[in-house]
């Protein structure tokens, strides 16, 4: 929770951690995200946070969409224990 509960743009802070993340995912209608970013634009709190929150999750998305994120040597040896090499 937010060190202090604000209510910005008719959201406080808990509300906007709640919909972060189909915030953050483009999920959210057109009325809602603009509030949101409202809220963001007037909650420095907010704004510190979602904007770490949403730095974490491109990189592990980039990270999860690389095709060589284990050796092959690896892959081939945990394929092979697992039984589906």
């Amino acid at each position: 929770m937010a060190p202090q509960e604000r209510e910005v743009a008719g959201m406080r802070c808990s509300q906007v951690l709640e919909v972060l993340s189909d915030y953050l995912d483009g999920d959210l209608d057109d009325q809602r995200r603009a509030q949101v970013e409202e809220h963001l634009r007037g909650c420095d709190w907010c704004a510190r946070f979602g904007t770490t929150v949403g730095e974490t999750v491109r990189a592990l998305r980039s990270q999860l969409g690389a095709e060589d994120w284990m050796p092959a040597d690896v892959a081939a040896r945990l394929r092979e224990k697992l039984g589906s090499g």
